[in-house]
């Protein structure tokens, strides 16, 4: 249910969602990341003095990316355009770039040019930039969610410092959460919401460091909260309950994300841990991941890391795979859980991995060697002795 009048006297305002109505615009306003933004911290002088340079923020979604690269431009009174990487090409870098240099010459003020999802930019498009951030006609800020090492090529990176966001903890996105409560002019402060402070920590845990999450799971519960005669909403455990049901964790198949949690499933299998493994299967199955693609991990564990220390172990992965396969989800997630528990308690022998790794590193080294006569099949008139 929405509630239009309760709202700001806005109109363009209330239609905009509650995490985009609820961005900072200054500095006193903007919850965590205080390795960066606290005193005497480089990023925060650079901001208070003016003097910036180009940059690029790596963090996840939700951390503050967009909005601290917009406060910057607020802060030093500089225009400032957005480029997304996910919809431009070299035809929008340099419209902006156009825009930069006019916007300059009418005003003289500097633009600050943010580019979201950077990483999805290939070499050409990066290197569109360059001339542009070495003559200053731009402050480069890009926002990524993979690692700029990877991700970035070195001439941009060279003329660039790299900032790392974190996750945002409890106390931020409670901090946050509050601040919507309250805020009259652009949250939901004039609503009248009633919402206990145990069922506020269970959304920001829920948010799992993500703002923009806590922000919209928090819009979605006021819509359907039901107020009372006299129109005060209650969000209660089971409003609550229902907006997360079904709302899966921060998992993004195919990045860095998705790579650090199946490295961290496959080095605890190795070093023997099954609590940590089957945490790091649960997170990666609460958060969407193929159940398919962690049986074939599992049985892949099963022959590098244990092999014939316990052949066992291969013959139960291979199991747990096809149950997955016959028994579907969610069923067929505990035989991979099983598969998981045995090859983390089991003993270790990656003899065989590494024998196999040498052997083919021979074969592609010394070419087609002949067979030696004693190893060949039984000689014919017509094969060569």
């Amino acid at each position: 249910m929405n509630h239009p009048d309760l709202l700001t006297t806005d109109p363009e305002l209330n239609q905009r969602p509650l995490a985009d109505r609820m961005r900072p615009v200054r500095l006193d306003e903007f919850f965590g990341q205080q390795h960066l933004l606290g005193e005497n911290k480089p990023l925060r002088q650079a901001i208070e003095s003016g003097r910036l340079h180009s940059m690029v923020f790596w963090g996840p979604p939700g951390t503050g990316k967009t909005t601290l690269a917009y406060m910057i431009a607020q802060t030093i009174n500089a225009q400032f355009l957005t480029v997304s990487a996910v919809l431009a090409g070299v035809k929008e870098i340099r419209h902006a770039i156009d825009l930069a240099r006019q916007h300059r010459e009418q005003y003289n003020q500097d633009t600050v040019l943010f580019v979201d999802e950077v990483h999805r930019f290939n070499k050409a498009q990066q290197d569109a930039f360059l001339p542009f951030v070495e003559d200053g006609t731009v402050i480069f800020i890009g926002a990524t969610t993979e690692n700029p090492s990877f991700e970035l090529n070195n001439a941009l990176l060279s003329r660039a410092r790299v900032y790392v966001l974190r996750n945002l903890d409890t106390d931020a996105l409670l901090a946050i959460i509050d601040r919507a409560l309250t805020d009259s002019e652009r949250g939901l402060g004039k609503l009248a919401i009633d919402f206990p402070l145990e069922l506020r920590e269970s959304l920001a845990q829920f948010a799992d460091g993500d703002a923009r999450r806590a922000l919209n799971v928090l819009e979605i519960c006021c819509d359907l909260a039901e107020p009372d005669e006299q129109g005060r909403i209650s969000i209660n455990a089971d409003v609550l309950n229902e907006v997360l049901t079904g709302t899966l964790r921060r998992f993004d198949k195919g990045g860095e994300a998705f790579y650090d949690q199946i490295s961290a499933l496959h080095k605890s299998v190795r070093g023997s841990d099954p609590d940590a493994a089957l945490y790091w299967m649960a997170r990666m199955i609460d958060g969407g991941c193929d159940p398919l693609y962690l049986a074939r991990r599992i049985a892949r564990m099963a022959s590098e890391d244990i092999g014939n220390a316990d052949p066992r172990a291969l013959q139960l992965a291979l199991n747990a795979w096809d149950a997955q396969q016959r028994l579907g989800s969610p069923e067929g997630e505990l035989a991979l859980a099983q598969a998981v528990v045995y090859l983390a308690c089991a003993a270790k022998s990656n003899a065989v991995y590494m024998a196999y790794n040498a052997a083919l590193q021979d074969a592609r080294q010394y070419g087609s060697l002949d067979v030696p006569l004693k190893l060949r099949n039984a000689p014919t008139r017509s094969r060569r002795t």
